[in-house]
């Protein structure tokens, strides 16, 4: 069987979508296509796999941090609404390492560079957000560093 890319999957779900009547779904796919077009057309060439999940991730951290501000300003119905849409996306990122899997490459790569100190933290980071890529957010691997060189 051959295996659908990112955006393949995503314009088939927002079809069966639409025929469903799901209207929360079929809004957040439309998003999620007019985000790859934007960015298609902003870069000039077709987009990688790579590029689709930097999308992906770029939407539901817009969403978590939408979350956190409804929660901060007592606005639990958008939060709910916001949480359902970071849902959908995330059903289209792959599986996020856990804390110990996370923990175990920081590690690996703190070793790496020679046991730097907090100065080195930026060139950590960098390095460890190659190596998991779209299995770990940005913030979660920064804070882990963070941590792990103090």
């Amino acid at each position: 069987m051959v295996q659908l890319t990112i955006m393949e999957q995503i314009d088939r779900d927002l079809a069966a979508s639409m025929k469903a009547g799901d209207a929360t779904r079929t809004g957040v796919l439309r998003l999620l296509r007019s985000a790859f077009k934007n960015e298609q057309i902003k870069l000039g060439h077709e987009l990688s796999e790579a590029e689709v999940l930097k999308i992906l991730q770029r939407e539901s951290k817009q969403r978590r941090d939408s979350i956190t501000a409804y929660n901060e300003a007592n606005r639990p119905e958008l939060a709910a609404v916001e949480e359902e849409e970071l849902a959908i996306i995330s059903a289209y990122l792959p599986e996020a390492l856990s804390n110990q899997a996370l923990e175990a490459i920081v590690d690996e790569v703190i070793a790496e560079l020679g046991n730097p100190g907090p100065a080195a933290m930026g060139q950590v980071i960098g390095a460890v957000m190659a190596k998991v890529g779209a299995r770990a957010d940005g913030g979660t691997v920064s804070k882990v560093v963070r941590e792990k060189l103090a």
